[in-house]
């Protein structure tokens, strides 16, 4: 079922981002999603949608347009909604984590990544075409700070008091690390070729560097590479089971999903996903492995214990992918921590 852009937008419905849900409407909300299935919500970058899949079925279920081109998600602080990140289109969607269905937009500059710190004190939106990491109160999205650190922003971290980011620059080759205290930035780091995911892990940050074959380890004080990682060709994004035991890192360039150590950092075992362009992951909780493809208009269901994956057709260059069922986790559910 295919949403018009005028359902979606509705009619230029303004949606309050900070308010929580009442006690009846938190109530009726929770019996309503106790009944609701368990669904994937795909980010189609090429293709100005998003596709919401019944994780049962494996069907998609409902297409959701957008204005131009969706990536990234990150997930409310009360998690009654999860924000959609549209870069070139200029806006914020905004959609029930739980079921799919849209529940408005926000018009904001070029988001194209974006995460609420861990105290959930501010939301920061790297904006990738024009070159800006704006922070944002998280209660009402109010513009607290605007830094021009270089050349396409691309994804962020945090450390878990809330004082530092961590943003890539793609273009820059470097990362940069903000002071969210005092606004300041602290340091910039050269990586290589075209920086991207970001990862706090374990007292370091984790960053792929995407034009070459590794990840690079960064002492989060100084800014020093510590080590490089070797895990593929052009790796893209890296993610943490909700065990913490394994470490996964898209190969986009190449065409595979490597695991590694979470503790040693050590390559364990690398699945081939046959140049489908793998970019973001999601886990379920029978422990498979939700992948987008980017150049294969799928998602793949991965099992890491046979290698085994089947297939679901979705949108043009599916980007970023949020199950329900993250829903159940206790914590901070961020895009990367799965």
């Amino acid at each position: 079922m295919k949403l018009s852009r005028r359902a979606l937008l509705g009619g230029g419905l303004a949606v309050p981002l900070g308010l929580g849900l009442s006690p009846f409407l938190a109530l009726r909300s929770s019996l309503a999603n106790a009944a609701s299935p368990s669904i994937a919500i795909v980010m189609n970058s090429g293709e100005a949608s998003v596709s919401v899949i019944d994780m049962a079925s494996r069907r998609v279920v409902r297409t959701l347009p957008t204005m131009r081109e969706p990536s990234h998600w990150t997930l409310s602080p009360d998690r009654s909604k999860l924000y959609i990140a549209d870069a070139s289109g200029n806006a914020l969607f905004i959609v029930d984590p739980r079921n799919g269905t849209s529940l408005g937009h926000k018009v904001i500059a070029d988001p194209y990544q974006l995460g609420f710190t861990p105290d959930q004190r501010y939301l920061v939106i790297n904006a990738l075409r024009i070159n800006y990491v704006d922070v944002y109160r998280s209660d009402d999205l109010t513009l607290v700070k605007r830094f021009s650190p270089g050349e396409m922003p691309s994804h962020l971290g945090f450390s878990p008091d809330s004082r530092w980011s961590f943003n890539s620059m793609q273009e820059s080759g470097t990362l940069v690390s903000f002071d969210l205290t005092n606004m300041t930035i602290r340091w910039k780091s050269e990586l290589g070729s075209t920086p991207a995911g970001v990862l706090w892990h374990n007292g370091k940050v984790l960053v792929c560097v995407m034009g070459s074959d590794h990840v690079a380890e960064v002492d989060p004080v100084t800014g020093d590479v510590l080590r490089r990682v070797k895990t593929g060709v052009g790796p893209h994004n890296v993610f943490l089971t909700p065990d913490r035991r394994t470490l996964y890192v898209t190969n986009r360039v190449g065409g595979s999903l490597a695991a590694l150590d979470a503790v040693t950092l050590e390559l364990l075992r690398t699945y081939p996903l046959h140049a489908g362009g793998p970019d973001d992951i999601s886990v379920a909780p029978d422990g498979k492995l939700w992948v987008t493809l980017r150049f294969r208009e799928q998602v793949a269901v991965l099992d890491p214990a046979s290698g085994n994956y089947e297939t679901i057709d979705v949108g043009r260059s599916p980007h970023g992918i949020f199950l329900s069922t993250q829903m159940s986790r206790p914590g901070f559910v961020t895009a990367e921590n799965l």
